[in-house]
Formats: structure tokens, sequence, C-alpha cells
């Protein structure tokens, strides 16, 4: 009788929580227009399923926080690419939303018997989910940034021999990035609205650093801190990071290239030798069968 009941009080719970969202709300109308008009975005740029992001943060905003979890998941989401303020907030409501979906699926009879061990594992499992894709998104954008890199250096180093200064050649390949790498061109038009804003260089690049958390860019954003605190040549220290660049990217290659082997072992016992072994093996067994069996069969008369 407990999970029958637990699973009604949830699922009324949500039931309200939508209906209270999606019931028209003259504040956040007000608040939607405001940011059309503060944002200049247009009604076919806003994101879809704006009503479940509003349950997302509605719930998110009743979660408990802690001091020393919102650094780390804050820093997280600026690396996946999301840097709205609510986002944090969002996050928290999908973590608990998910978290009771499994619950409920695993407390009901949809599948098989309800289950409290399973529903509590479910619950378990939908809390920790959502930060696991998180830093898959995270990952995911680092790693498109870093191939992006060495195009990015070679474009920036053509700029600055051609005579630009170093926050002109960022704003300059940040703006010819756009199409081909959008994600480092976004990180490269922030380091520029920075700079705008009044923010000094080396702060900036370290914003940017910190901001995708790819090694590589780390190391080039020390490198130009370097060079602009001693007085080095920029376009001397860029072609020469850009060829170490390339060196590192052959050497990835040639890494991937050496675990290839020791990775196509599994596919190969589990997928291909087993099919190999029926079409060489399986003829040569159904014909001994096909002997064998005749013959004890005569013995035995």
């Amino acid at each position: 009788m407990l999970l029958p009941l637990l699973a009604f009080l949830f699922g009324s719970l949500i039931i309200g929580a939508a209906v209270f969202v999606f019931l028209p709300n003259k504040a956040a109308a007000i608040d939607r227009r405001l940011e059309e008009l503060t944002l200049g975005r247009d009604e076919e740029e806003k994101p879809r399923f704006q009503s479940l992001v509003a349950l997302f943060k509605r719930v998110g905003e009743k979660v408990p926080r802690s001091t020393k979890e919102l650094g780390p998941l804050r820093l997280r989401l600026v690396q996946a690419g999301y840097r709205r303020e609510e986002a944090i907030t969002i996050f928290f409501g999908i973590r608990v939303m998910f978290a009771l979906a499994l619950f409920m699926f695993f407390s009901s009879s949809i599948l098989a018997r309800p289950n409290m061990t399973m529903a509590l594992a479910g619950l378990g499992v939908g809390y920790v989910l959502p930060g696991m894709a998180l830093a898959r998104l995270a990952k995911r954008r680092a790693h498109k940034i870093r191939l992006a890199l060495a195009d990015a250096l070679d474009l920036l180093v053509v700029s600055v021999e051609a005579g630009l200064g170093l926050d002109q050649a960022l704003s300059r390949v940040g703006s010819e990035l756009a199409f081909a790498y959008p994600q480092l061109s976004d990180e490269l038009k922030l380091i520029n609205l920075e700079l705008r804003a009044g923010k000094p260089r080396a702060e900036a690049l370290r914003n940017l650093a910190d901001r995708t958390g790819v090694d590589d860019l780390s190391s080039l954003v020390t490198m130009l801190i370097q060079t602009d605190k001693f007085g080095t040549s920029v376009a001397q220290s860029l072609r020469v990071y850009s060829e170490t660049l390339r060196t590192k990217r052959r050497q990835r290659a040639e890494e991937a290239a050496a675990k290839t082997g020791v990775k196509m072992v599994f596919p190969l016992v589990f997928c291909i030798f087993p099919a190999i072994w029926v079409v060489t093996i399986g003829p040569a067994a159904i014909r001994f069968m096909t002997v064998l069996f005749p013959m004890i069969d005569n013995m035995k008369k």
C-alpha cells in the first residue's frame, strides 16, 4: 500500500506544478517582454520548450543548495556553454524532476511489480545522471575548441604579422571563425566584450582559460600574458606556439592510432570471431555429427 500511495502523491505534486506553470502568469509575461526588449531577441529565436524550462526553473528555485557545490557546478555549466544566470537553477530543477520521474517509474506497476529498492536506486541514479550528462557536454565542447585552436592560431599569426594589435586580431579571428568553429568564436567575442568593458587583458585571457577548460588554450593564455608582461614579440611567440601545437596534435593522432589495435580486440573477440568460428568450424561440425551419430547407433545395435 505504501508504494502506490507514494506514487500518487508524487504524481499529484508534479501535475499541480505543471498546472501552476502552464496557467497564464502576468508577471512572467511582463518579464519575457522585458527580456525581448533588452536582449533584442525575436520570437523565433526563443528557446524551445519554454514552458518546460520555466517548470524546471521554478522547481530549482525551491531546491536547497550547498555553497561548496555552487562554484564547481557554475564553472561546469559555463564550460558546457550555459552562461545565463538562471542556468544553475534550471539544472537543479532538471536533476530533481528527473530523479522523481525515475522514482515514480520504478515504484509503479508499468513494467513489473513495484519495488522500493529499485525505486530508491532509480532516485539516486536520476539525481546523478544530469551531472554526468553536463560533464559530457562540457567535454565535448572542450574537444571542439581544441580542434579549432590550431586554425585560430594560424589566423592569429597572420593577423598580428599583418600589423594588427592583439585585441584587434582576436576580434578579427573571432568573426572569421563564426561559421566553422562557433564555440571558439563565441569565446573570442566574449573576450572583446570584456576588454571593451574595461577589464585588463590578463584577466580577460584568464577568464577565457577558465571558461573553456582546455589545457592547450590555458598554455596559450599563459604565453600571451608572459609575452605582454616581458615585452617580447607577440607574432614570434604565436608562431612558435603554433608549431608546438601542431606537433602535439600529431603526437595525439599517433597515440590514438597506436591504441587502435588494443581497442579492436574486444569487437574482434565478441562480434567478429564468433561469426568466423561458425562459418569455418560449423560445416565441419555438422558433417562430423552426421557421420558420428549413425556409427554410434550401429555400435549400440
